[in-house]
């Protein structure tokens, strides 16, 4: 688990790397984004939910992606 962690500092330092990979716009709660993201050289996702009426944006998730689930670039999922 250890190796696996992402801290707070990583995600809000890779802000000028992320791009939009998956949409949710129907998720139950808010709408939601899938995102992918590099820090030095590590790549991962993140999933945030969007609360426009309350201006603001909820890290759901944060995780290393695998080439289990993802294409080679891990920005297009396996089908």
């Amino acid at each position: 688990m250890k190796g696996r962690f992402i801290s707070r500092e990583i995600v809000l330092d890779s802000i000028q790397h992320y791009e939009i990979i998956e949409e949710y716009s129907g998720d139950k709660y808010l709408p939601s984004y899938l995102v992918f993201s590099k820090y030095q050289d590590k790549i991962f996702h993140v999933l945030f939910a969007v609360d426009v009426e309350e201006d603001n944006v909820r890290v759901i998730t944060a995780y290393y992606p695998s080439l289990n689930e993802w294409e080679e670039g891990f920005i297009t999922r396996r089908k």
